[in-house]
Parts: C-alpha cells; sequence; structure tokens
C-alpha cells in the first residue's frame, strides 16, 4: 500500500517514512502541501494520506479541507504536537489524528490498520 507522508521537517519525514516502510508500506514522501497535491496526481496508486499539522503557508488541516473540497477522500491521518482530541473535535470529519511523541512508532502503524479497516 502506498502512503503519502507529507512534513516540511525533513528529519520528521524521514523517521516517519521508516516507521512506515518498517511495516511494509510504500512511501512517498512531500515537503508542503502543494508538493503533496503533485504527488497525488503522480502517484494514483496512494490510499493515505499522513500529514504534519504545522507546515508554513498551508497547514495539514487546511491540506484535508482542500482535499475535501476537491473531491479527493483519500483516508487522512493528521500528526501533531498539539492536542490531537482539540484537533479531532475541530475537524470531525478528519478519519485520525495522532500525537507526535516517542511513541509514533507504535500508535502510528495502529491508526493506519484501523483507518483502513473502517473502524474509525
Amino acid at each position: 500500500m502506498q502512503i503519502l507522508v507529507v512534513d516540511d521537517d525533513l528529519l520528521a519525514g524521514e523517521m516517519t517514512a521508516a516507521v512506515l516502510e518498517d511495516q511494509g508500506y510504500e512511501v512517498i514522501q512531500a515537503a508542503d502541501a502543494v508538493e503533496a497535491i503533485n504527488q497525488l496526481n503522480r502517484y494514483p496508486d496512494i490510499a493515505l494520506i499522513v500529514s504534519d499539522m504545522n507546515m508554513p503557508l498551508i497547514s495539514g488541516i487546511d491540506l484535508f479541507r482542500d482535499l475535501r473540497e476537491q473531491g479527493k477522500h483519500l483516508p487522512f491521518i493528521l500528526l501533531t504536537g498539539d492536542d490531537p482530541v482539540q484537533l479531532q473535535q475541530q475537524e470531525p470529519s478528519l478519519n485520525a489524528c495522532v500525537q507526535k511523541d516517542f511513541n509514533l512508532e507504535y500508535t502510528l502503524p495502529a491508526m493506519i490498520v484501523q483507518v483502513m479497516a473502517g473502524s474509525i
């Protein structure tokens, strides 16, 4: 399964990609929302987006909203250093919001399984 990872922090993006690749996923990366749109057009088999929340110009939540307005309804997981519960309440149609912390290598793969199974 192809997953698009969107993160303006190169190291954080690489770490997220490594976690996902260790789980057997094929990862495509983008450094910002504009590049994410380009990658979605370039790789039509992307099945899921994992995006950082805090990025310059277009935040992760704004990317989610823009994609929905364009009719793209890929499952979307938002990574944040902020309170994920509060962000999920702000945008209830978001598939999931995960805390970016030292447990990410466990929480993110588990959340992907739940999201893809439709249990969230």
